[in-house]
């Protein structure tokens, strides 16, 4: 990890952690792992003002372009759940890809449980988008 820990923004930070403490209906055992994994890696967490955050972390409303192994490759907007929408490739942050790389920077390799095992993943790029989330919106 470029940073060591996750990277997240002071507000996204408080939000991310409301919205994994209501995450607890599922019952899909890999959506349940991958909120578990996410809310132990967000107790070592560093946690900036937004003037601090770096460029190439990936926060609520990040592009992101992931790539596996195997020259696959995604890009795709991390959104809070009410604006997930897999086919307009919008993932919300409680999915397992979107529990994945959350606050991890362009060039981190992320190691996570999918439904289909284990994958390796590089982050290829991150941009930052200029819209904001409400943080008064949980779910």
């Amino acid at each position: 990890m470029k940073y060591g820990n996750l990277v997240l923004e002071k507000k996204e930070f408080v939000l991310l952690k409301q919205l994994v403490n209501v995450s607890g209906f599922y019952t899909d055992n890999t959506y349940k792992n991958s909120i578990k994994k996410l809310t132990e890696e967000l107790k070592s967490a560093i946690v900036y003002s937004e003037e601090e955050m770096p460029k190439d972390v990936i926060r609520f409303n990040s592009m992101v372009t992931i790539t596996a192994g195997n020259g696959w490759s995604k890009t795709f907007q991390l959104v809070i759940p009410s604006l997930g929408d897999f086919k307009n490739s919008k993932i919300s942050i409680l999915t397992p890809m979107g529990a994945a790389v959350m606050g991890y920077a362009k060039g981190d390799d992320i190691i996570w449980e999918f439904r289909n095992g284990e994958q390796t993943l590089q982050v290829s790029n991150v941009e930052q988008q200029h819209n904001t989330i409400n943080s008064d919106i949980l779910l």
